[in-house]
Order: structure tokens, then sequence, then C-alpha cells
């Protein structure tokens, strides 16, 4: 099937356990056409099942699936339309799989990681006529749609912050001879919310086990780079990862280095207390995602017609910037023992604290202090004395 057979909106069927990876392959797809009907699946058994419902024009499905595996589902789709697009994906690379699969006429075997730019034009030969590209309006706001509603409806389904760092530069500038440098790519983007929540997250996700991953470092290795250099360039898909009001970006830059103050100073503390210091800078430099997710949504709904302004901005970020926050760590399953030191940012609970929480909270008093204010009021709070850390190592830790 060629693209001048397809209907005028396709319907693609996407199979792929990982969430992430499965996020990866919508979002390529969705950046090729935007109008794409797209079911997604996590499951072999949910694809037969959709199979069976409905008709689609393109089928992308990782062999590894649970249930029914993909080349399983290419066997049952082959039985019925030989024509059928399929583009069975793989970590299987070597020749027994190949012959395996070859019989079946997969219209491309992808192996993983995948080849970001091979895959984005498998799908523009399968989904547009030469020359031709797809434009999707911003659909407008419902009528009668409040700010408050649109809010509490997108905080389950928030898609993270956006973006500080251009990724694509970041990955470029990571290149050598041999292949990504993941010591100079985590240089590139260790600043990035956005980045360094989605690689913790996917490194803890349902394809990785072992010891829950909670730095940008240890989530680099876990992933490896070509898994990592795809979802990095992936995030530059999606909607709205860089904002257009000059309010929203002012407000961002602030959270942005906000968290960067944080993270700084909770490394420099936890480095001169022999603690992890780089898990302290994750919980730094995660802990305002929800504010920043806050603002990426406020963006949504500006391009869909609704009114913002400094005070609407502002008011949203104290009402609902700590929840979307709460709700983005819990749905990406990002570990435990990290999203309790980012709650110790905010308030140190009950009677016993780890040293790492109790560096948090004072990375984090430190940060909100203006150049003019000085550290002698918090050299002697409860945390510092708990810390056993005085005037002397704070100005230090100020300077480094």
């Amino acid at each position: 099937m060629t693209a001048v057979d397809l209907p005028a909106v396709p319907r693609v069927l996407i199979a792929e356990a990982d969430p992430w990876s499965r996020d990866l392959l919508k979002q390529v797809l969705l950046n090729v056409r935007c109008d794409a009907r797209l079911d997604v699946c996590a499951d072999g058994q949910q694809a037969a099942t959709l199979l069976r419902e409905k008709t689609y024009d393109l089928i992308l499905a990782d062999w590894e699936l649970p249930g029914v595996d993909g080349l399983s589902l290419l066997r049952s789709v082959r039985q019925k339309r030989r024509s059928l697009p399929f583009i069975l994906l793989s970590s299987r690379n070597d020749s027994a799989s190949v012959r395996e699969a070859l019989p079946l006429a997969p219209t491309a075997y992808l192996t993983k990681p995948l080849n970001m730019e091979g895959l984005t034009q498998r799908l523009q030969d399968l989904l547009l006529n030469e020359g031709e590209s797809v434009y999707c309006e911003i659909a407008p706001l419902a009528p009668g749609m409040t700010l408050p509603v649109f809010l509490e409806r997108r905080r389950e389904a928030s898609d993270g912050a956006p973006l500080r760092v251009d990724v694509k530069d970041a990955v470029e500038h990571s290149l050598t001879p041999d292949g990504l440098d993941l010591g100079r790519l985590e240089d590139q983007v260790r600043m990035d919310p956005q980045i360094t929540a989605v690689l913790i997250a996917a490194a803890n996700s349902a394809g990785h086990h072992g010891t829950p991953v909670q730095t940008l470092s240890a989530a680099l290795h876990t992933l490896a780079a070509g898994q990592s250099m795809n979802l990095i360039l992936g995030l530059a898909l999606k909607h709205n990862v860089v904002l257009g009001d000059p309010a929203l970006v002012a407000y961002a830059e602030r959270h942005w280095q906000l968290s960067q103050d944080t993270a700084d100073y909770a490394r420099r503390l936890a480095r001169m207390l022999e603690l992890d210091h780089e898990r302290c800078y994750s919980a730094g430099i995660l802990h305002r995602l929800g504010d920043l997710a806050l603002l990426r949504c406020l963006e949504d709904w500006r391009q869909g017609g609704g009114a913002l302004d400094d005070e609407v901005i502002g008011e949203s970020l104290a009402t609902y910037g700590a929840a979307y926050g709460s709700a983005l760590r819990a749905r990406w399953r990002l570990p435990l023992e990290l999203r309790q030191l980012i709650a110790s940012i905010y308030s140190l609970e009950g009677g016993v604290y780890s040293r790492e929480s109790l560096v948090m909270n004072l990375a984090a008093q430190m940060a909100r202090l203006t150049e003019r204010e000085g550290l002698e009021e918090l050299a002697s709070s409860k945390t510092a004395r708990l810390l056993k850390v005085g005037l002397s190592e704070l100005t230090r830790v100020r300077k480094a």
C-alpha cells in the first residue's frame, strides 16, 4: 500500500509494552500525521482485540509484546490482509530473528534503539504523498470553559514541563566520532527538569529492573546511548515544549533558576557532608516540575483562546502548582525515595529526618534568599543546627 491508497485520515495502531517507547512512537507518528486516528495499547491481547474490531491503515507493533507477541500479530494480519503496512519493532538484531520474520513480509523490521530519522522517513513514505504535509489547527476551548475547570481536567493528563534546553543542540554537542558521549550529554541537559524527570522515569519503567534509578547519570547509563538520545529528541516533538507567551516565559525562567539554585546548593552541601550529592541534585532540579508543567498548560489555555495575565498566572501557580507536581511524580512513577526527598524541600514532617532531607530543606531556603539577605538567620535555624552546619560552612557553599 502506498500513501495515495490511504483514506483522508488514516487509522493507526501502536502496540508497545514500554510506556516511554510507546509515547515516543506516538509523538513521531503524530509529527508526521497530526490528524491520524490513533489507538495505542500495551499488550498483544489488547492489540489482537482491536484488530478484530477495527480496520487499520498502518500497524506498529513490538515483537516482545506480553500476551500475544508482535510476530504472532503480524502472522494473524497477513492471513487476512497481505498488503497492510505493518512495521515490526524488536530488540532482536540477530540474523535468525530476521529470517523468522521475513517470510511474513513486514513492511519494515526496525531494531531498537530505533533510528528516529529512519522511522520518520518510513512513516512519511507510508502516510504522505510526495511533497504533501498536513497541518492541524489548535482546537479552541469548549464553550463556557473556565480556567479552574480546564486546569483541574489537565492535572492528571499533563505532559510535563516545557523544555529549558535545546535538545537537538544538546545531542549534537554530545556526539563524537565514536557515538554519543553520555558524560557530555549529562552536562548538556542536567539543568532541564523535564528531561531529567522523563529519563529517570523511563529508566524505572517496565523494561528495566533492579535498584531504583534516582539520578540523571544512572538513568542515562541504564537506558544507554541510543534510547537516551531518542527519548530526548522525542521531547522536542511534543506540543508546546517551548512557551510562546512572554509572561509565561518569565515565570518559567524564575522557576528554572530556583530549581537550579536549589540543586546546586544541595549538591555542595551534600558533598561537604559526604552524602549522596547526585541524588540531592536530582531532587532539587525536579522540585518545581509541577509549576513548570502548569505553565505549559496555561500556554495551551492561551492558544485555545483563553485570557491570561500576570495575576491569573500567579494565582494558578499558587492554587495548582503543587498538585500538578504530585500528580506528575506519581503518574511517572518516580522512585518513592526521590519523591520523599523532593517533599522535604517544602516541609519536614515528623520528628526524625534523614540527613539528605535536611540538606534539601536547607538548600531550598538558601535558594529563596535574595542576594542582599545574609545567612545569619539561616545558620541559626533548626535545619542548620541538626546538620551541624554553621555560618562559615553556609558562606562557603554560597560562594562556591
